[in-house]
């Protein structure tokens, strides 16, 4: 099968196109066809370094996975072959997305929106995983709180807006001037431009902040909390606050309601040929990007 492969430590040119062989179900197992596969800033952050938190250069990159089953290994009875599927299986080890097919527990994939197409799906799972397991499992948001959401715009961002806005928030966002409008859109209650504006000025008293930025937004961000209020950090791995995204069956099957039911869509920024997964990286680490960046695996 074809795959990009992180040679090593690097800037983009270090993916690669290579030839592996087609994977295997094992027990409890499904071997998906891949049709696209999300990218996300843990890809080339880590390819920077040349390893995952799991894994080592040489390897195969990328989370989020949306395709079709091909072979389910012994005893998996939850999809069967030709069912179309999606998911963030593995995570932190790379299920390898950026590839033509991956293997890893049923569980960890949920079955595909019929309203959402590969390309969109494939922007779904890390994103919103991470979005979900914040703002409702951890924060447990509830109606009427006031939820700051930093990076507003961008991947993890826009979908968080709207999962606190079907969970009765009052949101509160920062993201750059051009991009208020797409934000309003999203269901915003309030929209601060963090280039001109000091959001602490903007803000009044939160329950809830979730920081994709840290830095000095870590203190300020905290410092806005009322009592007991919640404060979740998922750029810094040292802060106390950090969360890290989790494979989650039930999360997913959160957010398929959610997209069933009208009240969350996956905003595409670019999609990317699986050969230019070097170009989508370069787009990405530029940042300002609207939404979710996805590589188009197979029509």
């Amino acid at each position: 099968m074809r795959a990009m492969s992180v040679q090593g430590p690097g800037g983009p040119e270090v993916l690669t196109e290579v030839e592996l062989p087609k994977p295997e179900p094992g027990a409890v197992e499904i071997l998906v066809r891949v049709h696209a596969a999300g990218v996300n800033p843990t890809d080339w952050k880590a390819r920077a370094r040349g390893r995952t938190m799991a894994t080592s250069a040489p390897y195969v990159p990328g989370y989020d996975v949306s395709g079709v089953v091909e072979a389910v290994g012994t005893g998996v009875r939850m999809f069967a072959p030709g069912d179309e599927v999606f998911g963030m299986p593995l995570f932190p080890n790379p299920p390898g997305a950026y590839a033509e097919y991956v293997v890893a527990p049923p569980r960890h994939f949920a079955r595909k929106p019929a309203s959402l197409d590969h390309v969109t799906a494939a922007g779904l799972p890390l994103a919103g995983l991470t979005a979900w397991q914040s703002l409702v499992d951890h924060a447990n948001v509830q109606p009427g709180q006031r939820v700051l959401i930093h990076a507003a715009a961008g991947g993890v961002g826009h979908l968080a807006v709207q999962i606190a806005k079907s969970r009765g928030a009052h949101v509160i966002a920062t993201a750059s001037a051009a991009k208020h409008d797409f934000v309003r859109g999203l269901g915003a209650d309030e929209v601060i431009d963090y280039r001109t504006k000091d959001f602490t000025e903007e803000t009044g008293e939160l329950d809830v902040v979730l920081d994709t930025i840290a830095g000095d937004y870590a203190a300020k961000s905290r410092s806005l909390l009322r009592p007991g209020g919640t404060y979740i950090s998922l750029a810094d791995p040292t802060d106390e606050a950090f969360l890290l995204v989790e494979p989650d069956h039930a999360g997913m099957l959160a957010l398929v309601d959610l997209v069933e039911h009208k009240q969350l869509t996956v905003t595409l920024d670019s999609v990317f040929p699986l050969a230019d997964a070097a170009k989508a990286h370069e787009h990405g680490e530029k940042g300002g990007s609207t939404g979710k960046i996805v590589l188009k695996v197979a029509d």
